[in-house]
């Protein structure tokens, strides 16, 4: 029913099994243990893209994972309504959750295709026949498979038979054996070891704030439910499938670091870009303002603006087309020092002209004339003598 599956899980098997059966042998077990190792391996690597495609998705959701949250929130009364929302916002972000769990789809017809065919190696005919044929493999293949033995106990084998009586196989198989527990055992530690080191390293990547009771309770069976079922149901697993499982969680926990490494550089140069994009954009340091361009009109005064004046005048210079100028410090000190003695010429003739002109009263209102015949008239510098000219 499942040849679909059985013939190029098998096929593999077979080309990879030829490759290092040249090299060791084909009858040793290290020849078999290699082919279930890479195939393993050739497996992982068609399903290479997906898995990349996956840690992609899932870093897309965990980044909005609180408007999420704010729709959940929003919308609890209406899970209809809140789906459609969900919809929205992933389609908007591109996230495909299917592309996530594509990956692990993909191992689990390959970990059932390979558990029936080494478990068919140990299958004989009902009819009492010797096996001829399994899938892929032939007569002669057969035959090595079955005589390569790993300390003792045939690749195939496992503590407990029972499981391969659904497979059609002999019932006076069905039972535990002890003989391949040594053999077993510390495999299948191994095997729990690296599920859970797996399972930590990519629980270990998750946003903290995107976390939900639900992630919890998964992260809790990935991490110690799931290597515990391995350790407990790794007696029911040949041999070979245990290798194929601590191959499988090598590779995974492998590819992993690569690919988080590879996604880390890429967010970290992103960030880097954004920043020097963003310093570009604005002033630099210590940047002075550019000066006006010729035709630009000048900025009005404020009202409350105290008026400049002395020094702080501004002088016109010639050939400018709108005034403004600004006054260089030369003219502005050459400004003060002619203000300056302009002052005090003043304040010298205003003193000769008080002495040198007497003062004559003619009676009309107590005024005096200012020499010049008018009466009722002061002289400016004889009125402002005792004041201090500014």
């Amino acid at each position: 029913m499942l040849d679909f599956i059985y013939y190029p899980v098998s096929f593999i098997l077979w080309c990879w099994h030829k490759v290092f059966g040249l090299v060791f042998g084909e009858s040793t077990a290290i020849a078999w243990i290699l082919g279930i190792i890479f195939l393993t391996f050739t497996v992982r690597g068609i399903m290479f893209k997906p898995f990349v495609n996956q840690v992609r998705s899932m870093k897309k959701m965990q980044d909005f994972a609180p408007e999420m949250k704010k729709l959940q929130k929003k919308y609890a009364n209406d899970k209809q309504r809140q789906a459609q929302e969900m919809q929205k916002l992933q389609k908007e972000h591109g996230v495909n959750p299917l592309g996530s769990c594509l990956p692990m789809l993909l191992q689990i017809p390959v970990f059932i295709g390979l558990n029936h065919v080494l478990r068919a190696f140990s299958i004989m005919p009902a009819d009492g026949k010797p096996k001829t044929e399994n899938y892929f493999f032939t007569q002669h293949d057969v035959l090595s498979y079955t005589n390569a033995k790993l300390f003792g106990v045939n690749l195939g084998e496992a503590v407990y038979n029972g499981v391969g009586v659904v497979s059609g196989g002999n019932a006076a198989n069905v039972g535990f054996h002890w003989s391949v527990l040594p053999v077993a055992l510390p495999l299948m530690i191994i095997a729990s070891i690296a599920t859970h080191l797996t399972a930590r390293h990519s629980v270990a990547r998750q946003n903290a704030a995107s976390a939900t009771s639900q992630t919890a309770i998964m992260n809790k069976l990935t991490m110690y439910i799931f290597p515990l079922g391995v350790l407990v149901f790794g007696a029911l697993f040949p041999l070979g499938l245990l290798f194929y499982w601590l191959a499988n969680n090598g590779w995974t926990l492998m590819q992993q670091r690569l690919v988080y490494t590879k996604i880390d550089k890429e967010e970290a140069a992103r960030k880097v870009e954004a920043a020097e994009k963003r310093a570009t954009l604005g002033p630099k340091p210590g940047q002075k303002p550019t000066a006006p361009k010729v035709g630009q009109k000048p900025v009005q005064q404020k009202k409350n603006q105290p008026a400049q004046t002395g020094s702080q005048k501004k002088v016109t210079k010639a050939g400018s087309a709108h005034g403004f100028a600004q006054t260089t410090p030369a003219e502005a000190a050459a400004a003060k020092a002619a203000e300056a003695a302009e002052a005090a010429a003043a304040k010298a003739d205003g003193a000769t002209v008080a002495e040198a002109t007497p003062v004559a009263t003619n009676g009309q209102n107590g005024s005096s004339e200012n020499g010049t015949g008018v009466p009722g008239l002061l002289k400016d510098s004889t009125r402002k003598s005792g004041r201090k000219r500014r």
